[in-house]
């Protein structure tokens, strides 16, 4: 059976490699974000403007809980899901954790890229942006350094460099 769920801060491309791994792999994939907004029939930033972040991760926790008994399956998750509640230990006693590791200028620079809505960046500044990303991942990189793998992500750029970084990932799993 496999099980694995990829961690990191927004931008650090989570999504882009869970994707690639689960081609790879035959495995479903599930970005958590997208679970969570198919089962509630709302975006997240809606949620958010709902019930506010604490809001939000209630219902995230409650999701992750429920997408993680599958088996056979990739879980991307939210940028802030293994540092609210008890979430970091429950996904390493689930599977195999793997922590996608990048610099604040790298992510700022993903970011700034992104199509996406990321509702904690909202009407933030160039400068507010990279200083949120910093003291955010301060403050998070010790739950996600408990992750049973970490993966520096920094240049991965392109889809050569995302092939390379699935290929660690599959390396690291004895897959």
């Amino acid at each position: 059976m496999i099980r694995i769920i990829i961690i990191g801060y927004m931008g650090a491309g989570k999504t882009t490699v869970g994707k690639a791994l689960g081609k790879e792999l035959g495995v479903p994939f599930y970005d958590l974000d997208w679970y969570i907004e198919s089962r509630m029939r709302k975006s997240v930033k809606q949620i958010f403007d709902e019930r506010g972040e604490e809001g939000f991760r209630k219902i995230e926790h409650n999701m992750l809980h429920e997408v993680a008994e599958f088996e056979n399956i990739i879980i991307s998750c939210g940028g802030g899901t293994p540092c609210f509640f008890d979430n970091m230990d429950y996904m390493n006693q689930q599977g195999e954790t793997i922590y996608l590791k990048a610099t604040p200028e790298v992510l700022y620079g993903h970011l700034r890229m992104g199509k996406g809505v990321r509702p904690l960046l909202l009407n933030k500044t160039p400068e507010e942006m990279q200083a949120f990303i910093r003291e955010q991942l301060a403050y998070r990189e010790p739950f996600y350094e408990k992750a049973k793998h970490v993966l520096d992500v920094n240049l991965m750029d392109d889809y050569k460099k995302i092939k390379i970084t699935t290929e660690k990932i599959k390396e690291l799993l004895n897959l």
